[in-house]
C-alpha cells in the first residue's frame, strides 16, 4: 500500500526469496512457510511425454521468465485480497466485498500482510466486486487542514483513480467505480466516474493523523466514508445476484510455493485486452490463465525445471531493477515506480519492480517515496554495526503541500520493529516537539539504543540489524515550486544522505 500488507515478507524483500520458486508444483492447501528445495516436484511414476502444442523446453523457459514478471503484481494483489476479503480465518480479513473496515489505528509491528506498512495514516480497508454493478463511495466535507486519499488499484495494479485533498478537495462528494463492461451514463448525484480494467477493486483509503489524541478526530472522517450499490445510492431495484466464486485459496506467505497455481486462478478476474493479450497468448501456451492448454501435471520433469529456471531469471530481473532503475539521490533510490495503465505502457519490468518497492504504492504526484538501504556513501545500513544521523538543513525540509515521514523498517522482513518507544517514524506533525540544532537544522538519531534521554525526542529506533528506511512525502509540491522532488530524479530538492555517527556502544 506502500502501505502496509506483507506477510510477502519472504517474497519482497531483496533477497527475493520468490527466485527459490522450485516447489511451484505443488497445491495451494499444501503451501508451507518452509524454503522450498530446487528439485521440480515429481508428477508421476512415468515420466510423461509432452503434451501436443507444449512450446520446446527453451520456449518454455522464456515464456516463464517474462510471465513471471507481467504477473508477479496481478498473483501479490491477488492473495491479499484473499487475505482481506475472501478468508474470514486469516488474521488479516478485514471485511467482505463491499463493506468498508475503518481501522482505528496505524500501522505496527503486528500488521505483517504488506511490505513497508504506513504508519502515518489510519487506513479504511475497501475491497469492491462490480461485477453486479457499479458502487458508489460517498466521502464526507473534511476539515482543510487535513489531508485525505481515497486510492483506486485494479487488479492489474494500476492506480486508476484518486478521490481526495490533491485529486478532488476535501468537499463532500460521490463518486462511481466500474468494472471494464459497464456501459451507462453518469447518473445524478455522482460528481466523478472511475473505471476499473478488472472487476474487482481495492479502495484503499488514508486519512491523516496529526497525533495521538487526534484519533477520535480520524474516527468521525473515517464514519463519514461510504460504500453502497449503485442501485441503492438511487433507489432502484436491484440488478440479479452474480455467481459466488470459489477462489482459489491464498495468502502471500504462499507465493512462492504457489506461485503458478496463484497466478493460474487469478487471471480469471483479469480480462483480456489490447493491453495484455500477448502475455496472456503466452502464458496459455505454458498451461496458465482461462485459455491454457494444458495443466502442470501433465508435463514432463525437464519442462518444469525450465518453468523453475524461468522464474528464477525472471524474480532475478526485477530485483536488479529496483536495484537500477531508480534515481539515486544521497543514496537514496527514488523512482516513479507506480500510476495508472499508461503510465506503464506495459513495461511489466517497472510493474513488477513497484509492487516489490511497496505493493499499493501512490502515484508520484499523490506521495513520492525515497527509500534506502545504504548511507550517504553507499555502505550497507545496520543498526549491529553503526548508529547514523539524517539532518534536515534549516528550510530544507521535505517540500510537500500535505505532510512527509520518515519511517524505519526491518532490513530482512521490510516490517515495522518493535522497539521501547513504540515509534515506527518521525513526520512533519511532529516537527513542535523535536528538537532543533542552533542553527536551526534538525537532526535525526537512527539507532537501536536510546541516544539519551536529551536526544530521545529525536531518535528514530533502528532493528539490530539490517536497516530499511522509506521517506514519504505526501502531495509532494510541483515541480514548478522553488524546491520540489518533482519531477522524479531531475528536482531541485533531494533528500540529504545518512551519516555515520559512532558504533552502537557509543554515546552520542
Amino acid at each position: 500500500m506502500k502501505m502496509h500488507v506483507q506477510s510477502a515478507r519472504t517474497l519482497l524483500a531483496t533477497t527475493m526469496a520468490i527466485a527459490l520458486l522450485s516447489a511451484c508444483g505443488k497445491s495451494a492447501d499444501q503451501a508451507s512457510d518452509s524454503a522450498p528445495t530446487n528439485a521440480a516436484p515429481a508428477t508421476a511414476v512415468t515420466e510423461p511425454a509432452a503434451p501436443a502444442g507444449a512450446p520446446t523446453v527453451e520456449e518454455l523457459q522464456a515464456i516463464a521468465e517474462e510471465n513471471f514478471i507481467y504477473g508477479l503484481p496481478i498473483v501479490m494483489n491477488y492473495a491479499v485480497m484473499y487475505e482481506f476479503a475472501v478468508d474470514k480465518n486469516s488474521n488479516q480479513f478485514k471485511a467482505p466485498f463491499n463493506e468498508i473496515k475503518n481501522l482505528t489505528h496505524v500501522a505496527t509491528p503486528k500488521d505483517t500482510a504488506v511490505v513497508t506498512p504506513n504508519s502515518d495514516t489510519p487506513y479504511s480497508i475497501l475491497w469492491l466486486d462490480l461485477r453486479a454493478e457499479p458502487m458508489v463511495i460517498s466521502v464526507p466535507e473534511v476539515e482543510g487542514n487535513r489531508y485525505y486519499a481515497v486510492q483506486l488499484i485494479d487488479g492489474n495494479t494500476y492506480n486508476f483513480g484518486y478521490i481526495g485533498t490533491r485529486a478532488t478537495g476535501n468537499k463532500a462528494g460521490s463518486y462511481l467505480v466500474v468494472g471494464p463492461d459497464w456501459q451507462g451514463e453518469k447518473p445524478a448525484g455522482i460528481d466523478q466516474t472511475f473505471r476499473s480494467t478488472t472487476p474487482f477493486v481495492f479502495a484503499n483509503f488514508r486519512t491523516q493523523l496529526f497525533d495521538p489524541d487526534d484519533m477520535p478526530n480520524v474516527e468521525k472522517v473515517q464514519a463519514g466514508y461510504k460504500a453502497q450499490p449503485l442501485s441503492v445510492f438511487l433507489g432502484q431495484p436491484a440488478p440479479p445476484a452474480t455467481p459466488t466464486i470459489e477462489f482459489l485459496p491464498a495468502s502471500t506467505p504462499g507465493i512462492k510455493d504457489n506461485y503458478w497455481q496463484y497466478l493460474d486462478a487469478a487471471l480469471a478476474f483479469v480480462p483480456e485486452s489490447e493491453n495484455n493479450r500477448e502475455s496472456l497468448a503466452k502464458l496459455a501456451r505454458m498451461g496458465i490463465g482461462p485459455a491454457k492448454t494444458f495443466d502442470w501435471k501433465d508435463l514432463p520433469q525437464e519442462y518444469q525445471q525450465a518453468i523453475v529456471k524461468g522464474t528464477k531469471a525472471g524474480a532475478a530481473k526485477v530485483t536488479e531493477f529496483v536495484a537500477s532503475g531508480s534515481h539515486d539521490l544521497n543514496g537514496w533510490q527514488v523512482g516513479s515506480w507506480f500510476g495508472d495503465q499508461a503510465h506503464f505502457n506495459r513495461d511489466w519490468l517497472l510493474r513488477a519492480a513497484s509492487v516489490q518497492a511497496g505493493l499499493f504504492g501512490n502515484t508520484a504526484e499523490e506521495a513520492s517515496y525515497p527509500i534506502t538501504r545504504v548511507d550517504g556513501s553507499g555502505q550497507t545500513l545496520d543498526g549491529s554495526q553503526h548508529n547514523y544521523t539524517l539532518t534536515f538543513p534549516a528550510g530544507q525540509y521535505p517540500p510537500v503541500n500535505a505532510f512527509w515521514s520518515v519511517t524505519m523498517y526491518d532490513g530482512k522482513t521490510q516490517l515495522l520493529i518493535e522497539n521501547p518507544i513504540n515509534r515506527y517514524l518521525i513526520n512533519s506533525p511532529m516537527l513542535p516537539d523535536l528538537k532543533k540544532n542552533p542553527d536551526g537544522s534538525l537532526t535525526l538519531y537512527i539507532q537501536h539504543a536510546s541516544p539519551g534521554k536529551d536526544k530521545e525526542s529525536n531518535w528514530l529506533p533502528a532493528p539490530n540489524g539490517p536497516i530499511y528506511m522509506v521517506m514519504r512525502l505526501y502531495w509532494p509540491k510541483p515541480a514548478t515550486d522553488k524546491l520540489s522532488i518533482l519531477p522524479i530524479g531531475k528536482g531541485t530538492w533531494k533528500p540529504p544522505g545518512i551519516e555515520v555517527a559512532g558504533p552502537p556502544s557509543a554515546s552520542n
